[in-house]
């Protein structure tokens, strides 16, 4: 497993960020990039489960390993989700997990800098790395129209 890190600076304040980047209806709209239908189903609340889903039902089981409002958060990821059915169990889950991601806000002078660092499978190293820039792209332009 790898780490991967991006970054962007958003003309927006970390408050502002993090509520666009965490609304249902906005997650939906920045998340695209990395599949149309993207959403959560759960509670951005520390040591809540949190599943995140595409549109098929395919995605992550986390929990919210920690949570510093408009500072931090940090998901741990526990297992994965095939055809609506969670699994913590299987060698394909235990492959990814635990893998973490967090995301760091800090403030400088009425700006944002987001930073995320992720676990990642070395096969899908590349992959995330685009998909992250286009999606940090895509929240950048939705704090920044708030």
């Amino acid at each position: 497993m790898k780490k991967i890190h991006s970054e962007i600076t958003i003309n927006a304040s970390p408050e502002t960020v993090w509520n666009v980047m965490l609304d249902d209806n906005t997650y939906r709209k920045w998340t695209s990039a990395f599949a149309e239908g993207s959403h959560y189903e759960g509670s951005w609340k520390q040591g809540e489960k949190i599943l995140f889903l595409d549109p098929e039902g395919t995605g992550m089981v986390s929990v919210i390993a920690e949570l510093r409002l408009y500072e931090f958060i940090s998901l741990e990821h526990i297992g994965i989700i095939q055809d609506g059915i969670e699994d913590t169990e299987s060698e394909d889950a235990k492959k990814w997990a635990p893998a973490f991601e967090n995301y760091t806000f800090e403030e400088d002078n009425g700006k944002t800098k987001l930073s995320i660092d992720m676990d990642i499978l070395d096969e899908f190293e590349e992959m995330f790395t685009e998909m992250w820039k286009n999606a940090l792209k895509k929240l950048k332009i939705l704090s920044e129209n708030v």
